[in-house]
């Protein structure tokens, strides 16, 4: 058995806590690696700071014709078509071209003369039903409803005094003369008596 001397000997000093001394075994080869990856520690981003520039509003969106200007359906009886103007039986016929030109003209001129009254009338006709409603909703605001609730608040005093002025005066009264009319009596003799079956009164 070989013995070793001390002088060949060198110390060597290990220390578990320090990261500096630990050796970096390189990864494995891809076929003898574990599927389960240990994960890796990201180091955190620095926080962005917000941008100086003042936030832009968003352009206010434009009205569409898909939008619907009918909602409620209140107009739907003016939805005409050609068809519930214009019908042609089987027979008589006319020529394919005259009743497409005439349809055509039928829609033209529905379409158009419409926009055209509509451009000259429409904003006028508006303003007059907007004073007209706002006329209303000021009649209704300041004056019906006030007066419903002044008469409400008013009425049960009227209503009392009412019925006072009934049990103090006309109900005496009429209870007074319902009892002189039932003393009378009406008798009547038998000449009378033929007298009005003759003319048909009894």
């Amino acid at each position: 058995m070989m013995m070793v001397s001390d002088d060949c000997l060198v110390e060597c000093k290990i220390d578990d806590d320090s990261d500096e001394d630990q050796i970096n075994t390189p990864p494995p080869p891809p076929e003898f690696a574990s599927k389960a990856s240990t994960p890796v520690a990201v180091p955190p981003t620095p926080p962005t700071t917000p941008p100086t520039t003042p936030p832009t509003t968003p352009p206010t969106a434009t009205p569409t014709c898909t939008v619907s200007r009918d909602p409620y359906g209140i107009n739907l009886h003016l939805k005409v078509e050609v068809s519930d103007v214009l019908a042609e039986p089987a027979t008589p016929r006319s020529i394919d071209q005259v009743w497409r030109y005439s349809v055509a003209g039928f829609e033209t001129t529905r379409i158009w003369t419409y926009r055209c009254l509509s451009l000259l009338l429409a904003v006028p006709f508006a303003l007059l039903c907007g004073v007209f409603l706002a006329i209303l909703a000021c009649l209704h605001v300041w004056f019906v409803v006030p007066c419903l609730q002044l008469s409400n608040t008013f009425l049960p005093c009227l209503r009392s005094l009412c019925m006072c002025a009934v049990n103090a005066f006309i109900s005496p009264f009429c209870t007074s003369l319902a009892l002189c009319c039932s003393q009378i009596a009406i008798s009547l003799s038998n000449k009378d008596w033929h007298q009005m079956r003759d003319k048909g009164i009894v």
